[in-house]
């Protein structure tokens, strides 16, 4: 079972960046938006740091993930958040 399926959740869009990740997410009202980022950014982190960092115990002090994020609502622009998340390129172009 995925991270967002233990969340009752969906990730309708994604694209990773050099240096942070897109995602568009479907989240069910009876969970707090901020709760399920934190679930994400947390355990991906650990998953991570085990998996490509040679740990074997979660660490302390250190962060993977920025401490902030982005959310907001999708209602009749969802087709922009989805184009903008697919093609993300053109827009963060150093």
């Amino acid at each position: 079972m995925s991270l967002t399926e233990q969340k009752e959740c969906r990730v309708e869009e994604g694209n990773l960046m050099p240096d942070h990740v897109h995602m568009l997410l479907s989240v069910p009202p009876k969970h707090a938006v901020s709760q399920v980022v934190g679930y994400l950014k947390g355990k991906s982190a650990i998953h991570l740091a085990r998996t490509y960092g040679g740990r074997r115990r979660n660490f302390v002090g250190q962060h993977f993930w920025a401490l902030g994020y982005f959310v907001s609502t999708v209602g009749r622009d969802e087709a922009a958040v989805r184009a903008y998340i697919q093609n993300p390129k053109r827009r963060h172009r150093k």
